[in-house]
This record gives C-alpha cells, sequence and structure tokens, in this order.
C-alpha cells in the first residue's frame, strides 16, 4: 500500500496592487519614481591607504614578490621582473622589457603583482607601466667575479676545482 506525504500549504501573501506590464507607460513611471528614491540615498565611499613609500621600499617588495614566483615555479615571470630595476616616479613604476613578447607575458601576471605591491606598501594609488625597448641590454652586467660566485653558489665543488688546479679569476 503506497504511503503519501501530507500535502503542505504554502501561504502566498496577496497584494492588492494591479500587475503592471514591463512595456507600459506605467511600468516607465515606477522605474523613473524607483531612480528617484535611489538618487537620495548616499553611497559609502570607501578611502584606500595611500601612505607614501620610497623606491628602496618598493624594490625590496618588487624583489619578495619575483622570488615567491620564483619558488612556485613561474621562473620566466621571475626572470622579467628581475632584468632589470624598475623606475619609481610618485607612486607610477615602469620597467623596460626587451620586447612585445616579454610585455604581453608580464601583463597577464601584473594584477598578482600589483596587489602585492598595494598591500605590503599601504598605497592603492600605485601603476604600473611597461616600456618595450627593443635596444635594451640587460643592466646587470656580471663581472669575472661575480660568475664564479654564481657558479659557486650552484655547485660548490667550483672552488675545490679552482684551489686544485691554481685557476685564478684575472685570466
Amino acid at each position: 500500500m503506497p504511503v503519501f506525504a501530507p500535502a503542505v500549504k504554502i501561504d502566498i501573501p496577496q497584494t492588492n496592487e494591479p500587475k503592471v506590464s514591463a512595456f507600459s507607460l506605467s511600468s516607465i513611471r515606477a522605474k523613473k519614481a524607483l531612480e528617484e528614491s535611489n538618487r537620495g540615498l548616499v553611497k559609502e565611499v570607501i578611502h584606500f591607504p595611500t601612505d607614501s613609500f620610497t623606491e628602496t621600499e618598493m624594490l625590496l617588495q618588487w624583489n619578495k614578490y619575483a622570488q615567491r614566483l620564483g619558488d612556485k615555479g613561474y621562473k620566466i615571470m621571475e626572470s622579467l621582473l628581475l632584468i632589470n630595476d624598475p623606475k619609481l616616479n610618485d607612486t607610477a613604476i615602469s620597467i623596460e622589457l626587451p620586447n612585445e613578447g616579454s610585455k604581453l607575458d608580464f601583463e597577464k601576471e601584473m594584477s598578482g603583482l600589483l596587489g602585492h605591491l598595494k598591500g605590503h606598501l599601504h598605497n592603492h594609488d600605485i601603476t604600473i607601466e611597461v616600456i618595450v625597448n627593443e635596444s635594451f641590454q640587460n643592466k646587470r652586467n656580471l663581472n669575472d667575479q661575480d660568475r664564479y660566485n654564481r657558479l659557486n653558489e650552484i655547485n660548490p665543488n667550483i672552488e675545490l676545482l679552482r684551489t686544485t688546479f691554481g685557476l685564478d679569476l684575472d685570466a
């Protein structure tokens, strides 16, 4: 024998207002009245922090963000961030990149960088401008000592090799 659930009665409040077609003149009047009533409402204005910061503080946060991307495996973006030091002009940051492809890659990830900088520097007026310079040369010129230090970081056995064979960096 089938069991039936008891019927549930739902009370829907009835309004005495007549229904208005969306295409009628009265609906247009109702829409205008609603707009006028909303004009009187004051919207809350949110003021974001705009603390001042130095170029050194900006570079510190810039490099921290680049390192965090490198740790996550985003090596291309890390190298784009570290290709040269960005310049600060008030709250506008400009960076030079060597080509349009680099610019496109950079712009894909720029919102994350902007969020990081705005949050850590407590200034929401920060903007980033990307400048493409085809004749750009890497400004981080490395001398022999810099290259040796970098290789030594990667493989400490380089020092053993240098001392064993009596090699000198001034060659």
